[in-house]
């Protein structure tokens, strides 16, 4: 008799595996968080543009990022996070639209990243140069829109993020990310390369307000920004643990969410919830394209025809969209 494959439960390694965010939560830490592994869909999202190597690892943190982020909303509506700088590399952008949606772009000077690169100028802050990441909350054309920006400061997104929350947040908050190129045989007998990356993001929620003194965080009006983290011992042992994370953990299928979440915490007890299967789809439309379109001026329109036709290309997701140039001239 063949032995039936045990089902995996919620819990169980391996039950989330790629392209899920996992919340979880450590209740004698009073920590609550989110961990994902993102797999075929991250590298279905960085092949459809071919993206250089270093342009694709600034983009897959910030696509790592905006899900850890995104799936903490308890609303219809989207949330980007997007960089806006003067290197090469002056770009980045994921858009994540609830409930499970994610789309990224990354635009970058061919001839700087090059350069850039030949050089030895191939660090995060190299690439991106000066600017500011913004993290934008948009709940449709009826709510107002909220955004918290941040100087791009410090050698990783990482960093620069740990600054967001520091700056931005009410609520102590840690991340960590991770990024890297597997090669795997093919089946033709040639290597293929596939995108992985992780991220674990973590939240101090003690129940009396008294534990979240927030003038303990660095970053904060008139602190040196020279503090480490808040006084709450809780607090402190959370970031001990996820200090030792290795990059390699947070990407490693045999790992796995939860096992690396009980590799982190068994000493405690950690709770994990069903988790939110990401789904790479673009949220452009002929419908969406043709209303942009239909908002031009005749001058407009009449530039935007090449051979008798409109084509629009959509950034994200390359669709191709072609209109006849007659559905936007005003009536006689």
């Amino acid at each position: 008799m063949t032995a039936q494959p045990t089902e995996l439960k919620l819990g169980d390694f391996g039950f989330a595996g790629d392209d899920h965010v996992v919340p979880f939560e450590v209740g004698p830490l009073d920590v609550r968080g989110r961990i994902v592994q993102l797999g075929p869909m991250l590298d279905q999202i960085l092949a459809r543009h071919a993206y250089p190597e270093p342009v694709a690892r600034l983009l897959a943190q910030v696509a790592v990022l905006t899900v850890l982020l995104g799936t903490a909303l308890k609303f219809h509506g989207k949330f980007i996070v997007q960089t806006r700088s003067d290197g090469p590399v002056d770009m980045l952008v994921a858009d994540f639209a609830t409930p499970q949606a994610l789309r990224a772009y990354a635009r970058f000077d061919a001839g700087r990243l090059a350069e850039a690169v030949a050089e030895g100028k191939d660090r995060p802050e190299d690439l991106l140069g000066r600017g500011v990441l913004a993290l934008t909350i948009d709940q449709g054309q009826h709510m107002q829109r909220y955004q918290g920006v941040v100087e791009l400061e410090g050698e990783s997104l990482e960093e620069v993020a740990r600054v967001y929350f520091r700056q931005s947040e009410q609520i102590p908050t840690d991340v960590r990310l991770s990024v890297a190129k597997e090669i795997v045989p093919g089946g033709d007998g040639h290597r293929q390369e596939r995108w992985r990356a992780g991220g674990i993001l973590a939240q101090f929620l003690p129940d009396a307000p008294e534990r979240l003194r927030l003038p303990d965080l660095p970053g904060g009006d008139g602190d040196s920004g020279e503090a480490h983290d808040p006084t709450d011992n809780a607090w402190r042992e959370l970031l001990s643990l996820l200090a030792t994370i290795e990059p390699t953990e947070l990407i490693d299928p045999t790992v796995g969410a939860e096992r690396l979440l009980y590799r982190l915490f068994h000493e405690h007890g950690v709770r994990v919830f069903e988790g939110v299967k990401m789904v790479d789809q673009c949220s452009c439309s002929r419908e969406k394209v043709h209303g942009i379109l239909a908002r031009f001026s005749a001058e407009e329109v009449e530039e935007s025809i090449e051979h008798g036709r409109i084509t629009v290309t959509c950034e994200f997701c390359s669709k191709r969209y072609e209109f006849d140039p007659a559905e936007f001239k005003p009536a006689n």
